[in-house]
């Protein structure tokens, strides 16, 4: 059996927080809102297949409000304040400790940063959405103006035509829009891109990967992985990640996550299947039955039973409804609602 490996997104089956959602609140007039809306424009984007355009590309599209709101490289980071999944510090410990772990993420670097001092995860094993706000990158008053406006015009306008006219005509008018060209996304695509970096660099077969994602960042890397016969998990996830998913995990801990990587780890996919399936009908019989590890084993039995599902046609639709409200649960509605 070939060496196994688990990939994970970061907000979402790691973190609770979407930091990007916090930094807009934060920092921008009516931020959360505005966020929002420029995500679900950023959702149509995907849908319609926009031609060069990925899922993730809300954290380019606000760059340039961020910077106009006073958004600077160091108070971002200070900003970054981390909230874990309940369990997930244990789980990452224990992921890596038995084989090769890696974060890929659309999350900004400050953020991941953030993660990694908190709980210990090797930084070079992580990949994330490059960002340099830099100094040098002035805007003068007159372009804050008119990002204040359009700002307005988005929260009080919200249609896909003025949105698309405000990000791809108007913004590109303006000195700010070279901010963007600092911003090296990975979403949607670029988390694909980062798996083939991965399997490259260390010559991992795909049919070894387990992924875990939860959104529609995560859509082009779960289908690649499922494809080629890896193991992918939404944790938590919306319909997008659900479509693309094999197995879907609906928890408010991470608990279920290293059973199954242990499982997938000694014994491979199909065993981990069987196991899922087993454990949907019984979960006590299930964790008795296969060679669980005793220690994963007492941790679960002292939290909130996780839910699990393999993914067909006939459960979709539940499946999706029960995860949207374990992720409402776990990180809130106005995060949850996010694509």
């Amino acid at each position: 059996m070939g060496k196994k490996v688990f990939i994970s997104d970061c907000e979402g089956p790691i973190s609770i927080n979407d930091n990007a959602f916090e930094l807009a609140g934060h920092f921008i007039e009516d931020g959360e809102k505005f966020f929002a809306i420029v995500s679900k424009y950023d959702d149509i984007l995907v849908e319609n297949k926009r031609d060069g355009y990925y899922a993730g590309g809300t954290l380019k599209l606000i760059v340039p409000f961020l910077k106009a709101y006073g958004a600077t490289n160091e108070n971002m980071a200070e900003f970054s304040n981390v909230q874990l999944v309940p369990g997930a510090k244990e789980t990452l410990n224990f992921v890596k400790s038995i084989m090769h772990s890696f974060i890929v993420s659309t999350s900004y670097k400050q953020y991941i940063q953030a993660l990694c001092d908190l709980t210990g995860f090797p930084f070079e094993n992580t990949y994330f959405t490059s960002l340099n706000i830099c100094d040098q990158c002035s805007v003068d008053e007159e372009e804050k103006q008119k990002l204040m406006e359009f700002r307005k015009t988005i929260i009080e306008n919200p249609t896909f035509e003025i949105l698309d006219k405000i990000f791809q005509d108007e913004l590109l008018k303006l000195s700010v829009h070279e901010i963007m060209k600092n911003v090296n996304l990975v979403g949607g695509e670029g988390k694909r891109k980062a798996i083939l970096y991965i399997i490259n660099k260390y010559g991992f077969k795909e049919s070894d990967i387990m992924y875990v994602g939860d959104s529609i960042t995560d859509v082009e890397a779960l289908k690649f992985v499922k494809e080629n016969g890896g193991l992918a998990i939404s944790f938590n996830g919306n319909e997008y990640a659900i479509r693309s998913a094999e197995v879907a995990v609906m928890a408010d801990n991470t608990s279920l996550i290293s059973i199954i990587a242990d499982l997938f780890n000694k014994f491979g996919k199909i065993k981990v299947i069987n196991f899922i399936k087993s454990y949907m009908d019984n979960p006590e019989d299930a964790l008795n039955k296969y060679t669980v590890n005793n220690g994963l084993k007492e941790i679960i039995n002292h939290v909130n039973l996780p839910k699990i599902a393999v993914i067909t046609d006939e459960n979709y639709e539940r499946v999706v409804n029960e995860s949207k409200t374990f992720r409402n649960i776990v990180r809130g509605k106005a995060i949850g609602a996010l694509g």
